[in-house]
């Protein structure tokens, strides 16, 4: 009873830190630090080294939890390799992986070896411990991260054969490395009992990889049972880390047993088992999609504790005394890195300009290389702790350059596709709509009854145009281009309307967001196929064959709401302003000087809806949807918009 209690004490503990944790990672990504960093800081404040919250011993009990997290990361390491997505570029692929498995592996594992002897903690290892202490750390050095390669293409919306292959290669290798890492393990334990190598240890090897890839087609059934519950979405990610977790459970029950009843050990590799459950999960289930949608959702919970938790058990004596040699390591791998990227490159044939770059993004480690050297911890016990920390503190300096180093690689490829700077605004309201029709022109003379200037620019030549819109602006333009959109000061517009097909829409959105920067992005769409696309580019999209029947509900559910967003209450509006007054930066809602009659509603900054109340402070560039009468609206304009 003692026990649970204290227990449930460490749990309680370690949840709010890792709730100080999120938060802390969240105010270092501000600073374009990843977000893993954050949360591995804080566990290094809060672990036994420093502040002392989470003792060495409860880090111990807690251990679970790097077994259920640990399943999670392999779960999602197998999801992103979607064969079908990896087509194009699979020969480069193939070939860049292979040679990065020979080269990083082979000779990152003779480097770690030829340094085993200045190691603190390897003196006290013999020739098979040093070996050991290799191979694992060569298995390791293979390791990638796809999540942050994918958040730098998203990041910049990159786009090409280059793109292509920097993740595929990332995913391949993420899934090859647990593969390599099994066996690693295998000779490991080999070398270190000092058994003799024989064809049996070869065929007892070969035994273990394949029930682990059996036990994992069987996980995979499982996981396809949980995804077709009809469950709540939390409910469903809790039954996964429950999978993960009687995974690992497995693999103890079944070393355990076999140690003790039989006269070999037999061990399946846990991550491999899920691993391969989520890729042929995601490969060969109608079920994919609803996984990767588990996977997103549960992510960042996870890799909260998980890293929070890794920080903690770093211990800060071992850093100082083997920082050198994980900087050294860390080199050396990227030299490795290269050679490798760049005779696969070769191979395949790739364009020179890719090859000499291909390497900058095949730097970043993060997920599954902490989680094997926290395996090895936890398999290795004695030297195990001083190998995780020397490996974690090496996979800390790719997770701060990596990113920047594939940043400058997509540039350098000319693959990627950035938002442009923001123009300044003029103190003038202006709207710019693409397509000359009806109801352009009705948004048009809407827009100008409340102070906008506004611009219709349309594909139709002059001479077919009427003398009936003098009320309006009316811009022919010859074709879609650059030159020309940009002959219409689209740099000065504060909202572009695109109400032509879908692919012009796209062209002009694309072209906007890329080379003028505008902000306020609004398309109305006929396929809702292509609503993806536009998203990337934070367009508005406006279904009309589901946009009506939003206004329906609105209007039964709350007339007074769909009064306004119709313009039926001649007295009343709502606008969303963004501000640009200095003087109002740091001002609680409550202290700002706001005619009686309006009322802010919501806020947005920096793409998050805020709650509201009386003690939120205002910065500069939030964006305040306000409500109020015409004549109270437009003060609130000019107080926000002064300069």
């Amino acid at each position: 009873m003692e026990t649970s209690l204290q227990l449930g004490g460490i749990l309680l503990s370690f949840a709010v830190i890792a709730t100080a944790s999120h938060r802390f990672g969240e105010t270092l990504v501000k600073a374009k630090l990843p977000l893993i960093t954050g949360f591995m800081l804080m566990g290094v404040l809060a672990g036994p080294d420093v502040l002392k919250l989470i003792s060495a011993d409860a880090v111990l009990k807690l251990r679970f939890i790097d077994e259920v997290s640990l399943a999670f990361i392999a779960f999602a390491a197998g999801s992103e390799l979607y064969l079908k997505e990896l087509r194009s570029r699979l020969r480069s692929i193939i070939s860049i992986s292979a040679v990065q498995i020979g080269i990083v592996y082979l000779f990152g594992a003779l480097a770690v070896f030829l340094l085993s002897g200045l190691i603190p903690f390897t003196n006290e290892l013999g020739v098979g411990g040093r070996i050991s202490v290799a191979l694992l750390a060569g298995a390791i050095l293979t390791g990638r991260s796809p999540s942050a390669v994918i958040a730098v293409i998203n990041e910049l919306r990159a786009k090409g054969p280059f793109t292509k292959t920097v993740l595929g290669v990332t995913v391949v290798m993420d899934v090859l490395v647990i593969v390599l890492f099994a066996i690693s393990v295998s000779i490991a334990n080999v070398l270190l009992t000092e058994l003799p190598f024989s064809l049996m240890f070869v065929v007892f090897l070969a035994a273990e990889l394949a029930m682990s890839l059996v036990l994992g087609y069987a996980v995979s059934w499982l996981i396809r049972g949980v995804l077709s519950v009809s469950v709540s979405t939390w409910a469903k990610v809790a039954a996964m880390l429950v999978v993960g977790y009687l995974v690992f459970f497995l693999s103890k029950s079944l070393r355990h047993w076999t140690h003790e009843n039989l006269p070999f050990e037999f061990f399946v590799e846990p991550l491999l088992i899920c691993m391969t459950a989520s890729f042929l999960t995601v490969n060969r289930s109608r079920n994919h999609a609803e996984l990767l949608q588990l996977i997103e959702r549960g992510s960042i919970p996870i890799y909260v504790v998980f890293f929070t938790l890794t920080g903690a058990s770093l211990s800060l004596s071992v850093i100082a005394e083997t920082w050198q040699f994980a900087l050294l390591i860390f080199t050396i791998n990227m030299g490795l890195v290269f050679v490798a990227s760049f005779g696969g490159g070769m191979i395949a044939r790739d364009p020179m300009t890719f090859n000499r770059i291909q390497w900058m993004g095949q730097i970043t480690q993060a997920g599954v290389g902490l989680g094997l050297a926290k395996e090895v911890a936890g398999e290795f016990p004695g030297w195990g702790d001083s190998f995780a920390t020397m490996m974690i503190a090496m996979i800390a300096l790719t997770i701060i350059t990596g990113p920047l180093l594939l940043k400058w690689a997509l540039h350098l490829a000319g693959e990627t596709h950035e938002k442009a700077r923001k123009p300044q605004f003029d103190g003038v309201r202006d709207a710019l709509i693409f397509g000359l029709e009806g109801q352009s022109l009705a948004l048009a003379r809407t827009l100008k009854e409340h102070g906008w200037q506004v611009k219709i620019a349309t594909l139709l030549p002059p001479e077919s145009l009427t003398d009936t819109n003098e009320d309006v602006e009316i811009c022919p333009i010859p074709d879609l281009s650059l030159a020309s959109i940009q002959s219409l000061d689209t740099e000065k517009a504060d909202c572009v309307i695109t109400l032509l097909s879908d692919d012009e829409n796209y062209t002009i959105c694309n072209t906007i967001y890329e080379e003028i920067g505008v902000d306020n992005l609004v398309v109305r769409m006929s396929d809702r196929r292509h609503a993806e696309r536009f998203h990337e580019m934070k367009a508005l999209v406006i279904d009309p064959s589901t946009a009506l029947v939003h206004l329906l509900d609105h209007a039964v559910r709350s007339p007074s709401t769909a009064s306004l967003i119709l313009g039926m209450d001649p007295g009343h509006d709502v606008i969303d302003l963004e501000l640009r007054n200095p003087d109002l930066r740091g001002i609680p809602l409550r202290e700002l000087r706001l005619p009686m009659d309006t009322l802010i509603i919501a806020i947005h900054r920096r793409g998050h809806a805020l709650i509201c109340h009386g003690y939120t402070r205002l910065e500069l560039g939030d964006l305040v949807t306000v409500v109020g009468s015409v004549d109270s609206l437009e003060t609130v304009t000019l107080r926000f918009d002064a300069m």
